[in-house]
């Protein structure tokens, strides 16, 4: 059997639908190893939606310990977001040398 590949979903639409989509892709690849780590990162319009929708935050809050989720910072403090996104228990960091780390590692990238 080959190794699994690990996988890195890039959450940066602000569509609920699709943000509440790529959850669902991330918690399931977990919970069924379809592959190996599975990676959570919240990059733009969707670090809004994050913290204004309770079924979202409540579904990452329950997703923590699986997929390490972060949410750019820059953008976070750009608009007033980093307190409310570390309350929902995901790290609030500048994402671009992650997203850049995980990629050189071999994740998978997936662009919700």
């Amino acid at each position: 059997m080959t190794d699994k590949k690990d996988l890195l979903v890039i959450i940066s639409s602000s569509d609920r639908e699709k943000i509440l989509t790529a959850l669902m892709y991330a918690r399931n690849t977990h919970k069924y190893e379809w592959m190996g780590k599975v990676r959570v990162v919240f990059f733009g319009p969707a670090q809004r939606v994050l913290v204004d929708d309770a079924e979202i935050a409540s579904e990452v809050d329950s997703m923590v310990t699986m997929v390490e989720p972060v949410a750019c910072k820059y953008i976070s403090d750009r608009d007033d977001l980093s307190e409310m996104t570390s309350k929902i228990g995901v790290r609030v960091e500048y994402v671009g040398t992650i997203i850049a780390d995980y990629i050189n590692r071999g994740f998978v990238p997936m662009v919700w």
